[in-house]
């Protein structure tokens, strides 16, 4: 998927669209997507000037939002923007390696289970290979409030 079909399952905008392209995509199993990771980030004024270093909640949210194209693509057709994804939680988040300006984050999502509408997710961004961060996120579809 390139971005302008993302654009179409993410409500996220620039600068808080956090997934520049999907590799795979298996509905109902598992997504593979890309972060590339610029010193043009608005977050690297100030996270930290001396070494730029992009903050772990933002990897966390760039899991999150390969976690909700995943959940719509398992669906059949395009979200009909009166719902969305939220993320409702997240367990057991690591981090092993720093992501800095030139890294190409890949995301790596699958799909564990459905419970009482609840998605649960295992989660990995990984660059060079190398793991960065891991969590299990999870997420509920809600309707938008008109």
């Amino acid at each position: 998927m390139e971005i302008k079909e993302i654009l179409e399952y993410l409500p996220h905008r620039y600068p808080f669209l956090l997934i520049d392209r999907v590799l795979a995509v298996t509905p109902g199993q598992s997504l593979t997507g890309l972060k590339n990771v610029t010193f043009n980030e608005p977050y690297f004024l100030g996270h930290f000037p001396q070494r730029p270093i992009m903050p772990g909640v933002l990897i966390l949210e760039a899991l999150a939002q390969a976690t909700g194209v995943l959940a719509f693509k398992s669906e059949d057709g395009l979200p009909d923007h009166r719902s969305m994804y939220y993320l409702v939680g997240v367990d057991n988040a690591r981090f092993k390696r720093p992501v800095e300006p030139g890294d190409q984050l890949i995301l790596e999502v699958r799909l564990d289970r459905i419970k009482r509408g609840i998605g649960k997710f295992v989660c990995e961004a990984k660059v060079d290979g190398q793991l960065a961060a891991a969590a299990e996120v999870m997420c509920a579809r809600r309707e938008i409030e008109p």
